[in-house]
């Protein structure tokens, strides 16, 4: 994986258009996920500029509005963290759209819930700071994309990722899927496409070569802590090692560098 430090200015928000990019970077385009996975946080901390998939269909049995917890000191011990959600357009509703059903009573939970479960951890503290403007979005906006994309946000700035963050459906695109990602990617400059297991079994690289831009599979390790990465929300990694070591993982992860990697500390 060619390195990369995640040293971007700060995006614009969805609300504001987004400015002219300089040529170069890596970007990886992803639904917004509530909490995410440990593999989907590594990837957006492995690019320069995250591309937000608001405007494609909502999938229920995704982690647009929920995600899975493990237990500190047990993995396998599970259970789904969700918020209720309602699809105006049913299944042709797209992600965006999506609004939450109990946005007060999801609130307390959420907030209950992540304090019953990880509030033993050393690190709740500055997790529960972070966590604040995501309990704040419950109350100030009824889409549940925006809740996802907040709690993905507050995570990534908590390990001190500065990439630019902008939303799909403020850029130009073709339909055409492979077409429509490799027209995003080209949109924010990027010439590097960063790319799921999972996605690169259905792309085709023709219109990222065609636009001039690298597509890298982005992969994680199966053995160890990583085995669950796939699995279970990053909060579990997050109260295991802290901010600032899961940060120094990613980053050797990222890079590619040599070394011990901290993530090895989550296997104990």
């Amino acid at each position: 994986m060619p390195p990369t430090k995640p040293s971007s200015k700060t995006a614009s928000t969805a609300a504001c258009s987004p400015p002219e990019p300089p040529p170069g970077g890596l970007c990886a385009i992803h639904q917004p996920n509530f909490f995410p996975r440990l593999s989907t946080l590594a990837k957006l901390f492995a690019a320069d500029c995250w591309i937000v998939l608001d405007d494609v269909q909502f999938a229920r049995r995704d982690y647009q509005h929920r995600t899975r917890l493990a237990a500190l000191d047990n993995t396998a011990d599970r259970w789904w963290l969700s918020i209720p959600t309602h699809l105006p357009f049913g299944r042709r509703t797209l992600i965006r759209d999506a609004v939450m059903t109990r946005p007060a009573q999801s609130r307390q939970r959420t907030a209950r819930v992540l304090r019953q479960h990880f509030g033993t951890s050393p690190y709740w503290h500055a997790f529960e700071q972070a966590l604040a403007p995501v309990l704040d979005t419950f109350s100030t906006s009824d889409r549940t994309a925006t809740v996802a994309e907040t709690s993905t946000r507050a995570l990534l700035r908590l390990i001190g990722w500065q990439g630019r963050i902008l939303p799909s459906s403020s850029l130009p695109a073709q339909p055409e899927r492979s077409q429509r990602l490799a027209d995003l990617a080209a949109a924010v400059g990027a010439r590097t496409y960063l790319c799921g297991p999972g996605g690169m079994r259905y792309l085709n690289t023709a219109p990222f070569t065609a636009a001039g831009i690298t597509v890298t599979r982005f992969a994680l390790s199966e053995v160890g802590a990583w085995e669950t990465a796939r699995d279970i929300s990053s909060l579990w990694a997050l109260m295991r090692i802290g901010p600032r070591h899961l940060a120094d993982a990613l980053h050797i992860l990222s890079a590619a560098e040599p070394g011990p990697n901290p993530i090895a500390w989550l296997d104990t």
